[in-house]
């Protein structure tokens, strides 16, 4: 049994614009393919190459596609009905960035897909994002780590460019 600490850094920007306007901006810019259907043309693919362009036919300009989304604010609407804050979290990737990934530091696969949290307070739309690399960090592997800061510079220019 192991148990192992690390520290993560969580990027943030705060935006004046609404929150619909985010979330669109968002929407725009990931793809979001029927991951059941996604998955299930990945099962029979018996090369890379298929796999490849099965991926690249899913994901969107930004390179990422949405895996799942979970509207958190639809439960605090339950109880502060309209006066409760939006809250999204996106869970969004690209199977190919996860792949090089995994094949150095196998414990990737528990933090990729990405997460992405939307959320409402009283100083403006926050969009929060735990970046790969503190993640992968301790685990020394230099070829990982590049392809996580590659990853965390996408997912940050995505929310950067959704609060213009």
């Amino acid at each position: 049994m192991a148990t192992t600490q690390f520290e993560v850094q969580r990027f943030s920007i705060t935006s004046s614009k609404s929150f619909g306007e985010i979330v669109k901006a968002i929407d725009a810019a990931i793809s979001h393919p029927d991951v059941r259907v996604f998955l299930k043309d990945v099962e029979p693919a018996k090369s890379v190459a298929e796999i490849e362009a099965l991926v690249h036919h899913a994901i969107g300009h930004s390179d990422f596609m949405e895996f799942i989304r979970f509207d958190l604010g639809a439960i605090l609407r339950k109880d502060r009905e309209e006066q409760a804050p939006r809250s999204l979290r996106l869970v969004i990737g690209n199977p190919l960035i996860m792949k090089q990934m995994v094949e150095h530091v196998p414990d990737t696969g528990s933090y990729a897909p990405v997460t992405i949290l939307i959320d409402e307070r009283t100083d403006g739309v926050h969009l929060s994002y735990d970046r790969m690399a503190s993640f992968l960090a301790s685990y020394g592997s230099a070829d990982a780590l590049k392809v996580a800061q590659e990853l965390d510079a996408k997912v940050e220019a995505l929310l950067v460019a959704a609060t213009r």
